[in-house]
């Protein structure tokens, strides 16, 4: 267990896309698992994001989890376990619903964090934005050193460059990058082996469950 100190309460904001334009790349996964359907897709995308969800609502030093969406299933699930959505109202793609989020977080300390982090740990995410709170604005790339899974502001604007080549774009900006031990917080999902990784990690209930359903017996 790591030490929290007397590190200020972060409002975590996830940023969640209508099941049927998420984790498109997934798709030829669920269908060799036994279902191809888009229902098993999207309870596939809806476990990760659970799971991530679970994963920040249970961090030491997190306030507040805001979801931003207007899925109507991922709102059910989030809400359920703990977190508060606010609907995409910009609806111009991720930075802009990051953003969105941000501006309706309760306290100055803000991190946008991936929804696609199934093997994240409470107790990781802590240490990283324990590391964050002596920054502006800080970040975390994703395992290949190209992507970001967690932006970090405090006391200033979160200003999120997410997409192709982010964790050049966040230092580019001034953000500091974040190097510890936390494999689940670098581990997002967007191919069969980051999935398969995850779970080697030690992914959370809802995507471990998941997966064991829709294996084919023997796999």
């Amino acid at each position: 267990m790591c030490s929290h100190g007397s590190v200020r309460s972060w409002s975590v904001v996830i940023p969640a896309k209508r099941l049927a334009v998420a984790k498109t790349r997934l798709r030829p996964l669920t269908a060799v698992l036994g279902d191809g359907s888009p229902a098993g897709h999207d309870a596939l995308v809806l476990a990760l994001l659970a799971d991530t969800v679970a994963a920040a609502v249970a961090c030491p030093v997190v306030a507040e989890v805001v979801v931003v969406t207007d899925d109507p299933a991922a709102t059910d699930v989030v809400r359920g376990l703990g977190a508060r959505t606010v609907a995409d109202v910009p609806d111009r793609g991720l930075n802009p619903a990051l953003e969105h989020g941000a501006r309706s977080a309760a306290g100055p300390a803000v991190a946008a964090l991936s929804s696609d982090l199934p093997a994240l740990r409470p107790d990781e995410l802590a240490a990283a934005l324990v590391a964050a709170a002596g920054f502006p604005r800080a970040f975390v790339a994703d395992a290949q050193g190209t992507g970001t899974t967690l932006l970090t502001a405090v006391g200033t604007g979160l200003d999120p460059q997410f997409g192709p080549a982010s964790a050049d774009a966040h230092r580019a900006r001034g953000a500091v990058p974040l190097a510890g031990d936390w494999p689940g917080l670098l581990r997002d999902v967007d191919t069969d082996a980051d999935l398969r990784t995850a779970l080697a990690l030690g992914a959370g209930p809802r995507t471990t469950a998941l997966l064991g359903r829709l294996r084919p017996s023997g796999a």
